[in-house]
């Protein structure tokens, strides 16, 4: 029998590395005081015009999703629900993520929230947040007496 010095550091990084190979969506998180099951991944990209955040919901109903915008902060929520349709079929693994998800950021200043626009397509939420037009700023001449 070999003795092994115990390292709870050791055990931590075990943890860690396991919960970073699955993206930390195994274990459950808490947002906002709710229980939150799994996040979507999502890609958040800039143009010219506008900031552009597109989340993973695959096999979620466009009726499941909510964007909202309160305080300077973008939350996208909802639910995936697992649905078995065939009774016949004898499930052997699973590996996709259900239930209740939620996934906010923080919007940049020149973001018009009045102008905020989703769209759910093909297992993908599209949220795109139009700029403020930006003033650009002219000289002005000083007559010097």
């Amino acid at each position: 029998m070999t003795l092994v010095n115990w390292d709870p550091f050791r055990e931590l990084e075990d943890v860690l590395g396991r919960w970073s190979r699955t993206g930390g969506r195994n274990l459950p998180a808490s947002e906002g005081g709710t229980t939150v099951n799994w996040r979507p991944a999502a890609n958040i990209s800039e143009t010219d015009n506008a900031y552009v955040i597109k989340a993973e919901l695959p096999e979620v109903k466009k009726d499941d999703v909510e964007v909202s915008v309160h305080d300077g902060v973008i939350t996208i929520k909802g639910e995936r629900r697992f649905e078995k349709t065939d009774d016949t079929e004898k499930t052997h693994r699973i590996e996709s993520f259900y239930g209740s998800f939620s996934r906010s950021f923080s919007l940049p200043a020149d973001v018009d929230e009045s102008r905020i626009a989703a769209e759910s397509r093909d297992g993908v939420l599209t949220v795109r947040l139009p700029k403020l037009p930006v003033e650009t700023p002219k000289a002005i001449e000083i007559k010097v007496d």
